[in-house]
C-alpha cells in the first residue's frame, strides 16, 4: 500500500469515528442515552482501524526506511489526532450531559411530589 492509500484509509477511518462522535453527543444533548453508548463503541472501531493502518504504515516505514513524507500523510495523521482528542472531549460531555439529565429527572420528581403535596 503506498502513501496515498495509508493516508486515505486513515483520513476514512477517522472520519466515520468522527461522525459518530458527534451523532452520540447529539443524541446525549437530545436525551437519546441508549444509543449513545453504541455510537461511542462505533467510533472507537473505527478509530482502531485508523490506528491499525497507522500502524501498519510504521512498520513498512522501518522495514522499508521511507526517504520522505507526503503532504496527505501529515494531513491524515493530524485529522487521526485530532479525533483521538475529540473523542476524549465529547466523552466528558456526554457524562455531564448523562449528569445534568439525571437531576433533571430528579427535581422533576421532587417538583411533582411538591405539587401532589398541595394539592391535598
Amino acid at each position: 500500500m503506498n502513501h496515498e492509500n495509508f493516508s486515505m484509509n486513515i483520513i476514512l477511518h477517522a472520519g466515520n469515528a468522527k461522525g459518530y462522535l458527534h451523532e452520540a453527543l447529539q443524541d446525549a444533548r437530545n436525551d437519546y442515552f441508549e444509543q449513545v453508548d453504541a455510537k461511542i463503541k462505533l467510533a472507537s472501531n473505527e478509530l482502531l482501524e485508523a490506528h491499525k493502518v497507522q500502524t501498519k504504515f510504521l512498520q513498512d516505514d522501518a522495514k522499508e526506511k521511507i526517504d520522505s513524507v507526503s503532504v496527505i500523510l501529515v494531513h491524515a495523521q493530524d485529522h487521526l489526532m485530532t479525533v483521538m482528542s475529540e473523542r476524549d472531549l465529547i466523552q466528558e460531555m456526554i457524562e455531564m450531559y448523562r449528569k445534568q439529565h439525571e437531576m433533571n429527572k430528579k427535581l422533576n420528581q421532587l417538583i411533582e411530589g411538591d405539587s401532589k403535596k398541595k394539592l391535598e
